[in-house]
């Protein structure tokens, strides 16, 4: 008797695979004027949950034909055409896939292709033109990473945002992990730790393609000294430095700090080097999402400054319906503001210094801060896109997903948003035309001033002074 043992791939369990076909025709041609039969083992091998198993094997006997095949030995069934058109085994080199390095590789892009599936069937079947290049190529900013900065980032990562950077000074304390999702109890830990770090770390976990940073590091403010001796200052200006090179390397910046001063210098630093600023900010049941206004580039500025002078006043008449404010003329988030950003936390208790927010609002505000920079990118001017108020709902929308609002107000207590629009101050304290020309011209120096000083420096410098002065003596 003769047994025959073949490694059989076949996972039916009375029938053996395929590739048995080839070798019983040979067996036929080579014994089958002496032997009658041949006893086939079909050796299965598998692993399931750790427990190698082979009792799904099967053994039969298999009768042989009479007489011989032929002289000739029967070509092989089962060949399919190679390369060179002729038949033979398909060879497939997989050397490649069992390099760890592109393991990664071709993980990361499976896992890149299934995340951004939702993405990819919101332009197959419902917004055809979406162009999602714009905003997949986004570079963010977040200066924040509190409650605001978690919701908008996790809502980024949705919108396939790949470039994201946190910037906070904060660490991570026992009360956040409930109400800021990028952080878990074990992050409080030993002190807690740096929420912009921690932050970063944890999009890499949740999307290895994400591209994240984190900077520990402070933002200096109006009316908080930074002159108590060389190495504060010098750390100022290491900060302010940080913060314009930062500024600088992205596309959007969003502003979601806890105080009104913490938001002024990124507000001038952003409105000097033209970038997107978009702006979330919390009361107890309200919020306010905005854009600020974008100015123009500066050589066209100076192109248009004699044209501005002979029609600039018919233009605002025009602009002060506050309907069709091109994106440019926009106030930004200290444009409705008569007092020059200060120390809010000055001779305050600590539940005064404390944000307290119904738990919904920051994530409705961060979501709608990410969805009005989405719709703000997919408008054809951008950030000079004009700006659609509550009286636009009905009409026409500008872009493929709908409005593009300059701010978004909204009451949680009634489950209502507005859409207001301002234009722009020009006596505003954060960009107006006399405070971006110090900045540009003196830099630190000027900002080093605005730090030191009370609040009536910035408005001395705008004019709010002479305002105040003027209003009062025509009460």
């Amino acid at each position: 008797q003769v047994t025959v043992g073949v490694y059989d791939p076949c996972n039916l369990s009375h029938y053996p695979g395929w590739p048995l076909r080839n070798f019983l025709i040979l067996a036929a041609h080579k014994w089958g004027s002496v032997l009658q039969s041949v006893e086939v083992l079909c050796f299965r091998d598998r692993t399931m949950q750790g427990v190698r198993d082979i009792t799904h094997s099967i053994i039969f006997e298999i009768k042989l034909p009479k007489g011989a095949l032929g002289p000739d030995c029967p070509k092989a069934v089962g060949w399919e055409k190679n390369q060179k058109g002729g038949m033979g085994p398909r060879m497939v080199n997989l050397s490649e896939c069992m390099d760890p390095k592109r393991l990664v590789y071709y993980l990361l892009n499976f896992t890149e292709s299934s995340v951004d599936l939702n993405l990819k069937l919101m332009c197959w079947r419902l917004v055809p033109t979406l162009d999602l290049e714009k905003i997949v190529s986004a570079k963010c900013l977040l200066l924040g990473a509190g409650t605001l900065g978690c919701s908008v980032a996790r809502t980024l990562m949705g919108w396939g945002v790949r470039k994201i950077t946190f910037v906070d000074n904060a660490k991570i304390s026992y009360s956040n992990p409930v109400r800021q999702s990028l952080y878990e109890f074990e992050d409080c830990l030993s002190g807690g730790k740096p929420k912009a770090l921690a932050a970063a770390d944890r999009l890499q976990k949740i999307f290895p393609g994400v591209s994240s940073e984190g900077y520990n590091m402070s933002i200096p403010m109006p009316g908080h000294p930074v002159n108590f001796s060389e190495v504060t200052m010098a750390q100022a200006r290491k900060d302010v430095a940080k913060l314009e090179e930062l500024i600088d390397a992205h596309d959007v910046v969003f502003l979601l700090m806890d105080t009104r001063e913490s938001r002024w210098l990124p507000a001038v630093i952003a409105a000097s080097k033209r970038k997107l600023v978009i702006n979330a900010a919390l009361g107890f049941d309200t919020f306010v999402v905005m854009r600020h206004g974008l100015k123009k580039p500066k050589q066209q500025e100076c192109g248009d400054s004699c044209f501005n002078n002979a029609s600039g006043a018919s233009d605002l008449l025009g602009s002060s319906l506050f309907s069709n404010i091109p994106g440019y003329k926009l106030g930004c988030y200290f444009c409705n503001d008569v007092v020059a950003p200060g120390d809010s936390t000055r001779d305050r208790t600590l539940d005064q210094q404390c944000t307290v927010s119904r738990p919904g609002l920051a994530m409705v505000a961060g979501a709608l801060a990410v969805e009005l920079m989405v719709s703000v990118l997919q408008h054809p001017e951008g950030g000079y896109a004009v700006a659609s108020s509550s009286d636009d709902r009905m009409n026409e929308p500008p872009t493929s997903l709908g409005l593009v609002p300059h701010q978004i107000r909204g009451f949680l207590s009634r489950f209502d948003n507005v859409l207001p629009v301002s234009l722009a101050f020009d006596k505003c304290t954060a960009c107006s035309a006399k405070v971006l020309d110090q900045y540009e011209r003196e830099g630190f120096n000027f900002l080093a001033k605005v730090f030191n000083s009370s609040h009536s420096f910035l408005e001395d410098l705008t004019g709010l002074t002479l305002l105040h002065q003027e209003t009062q003596a025509a009460e």
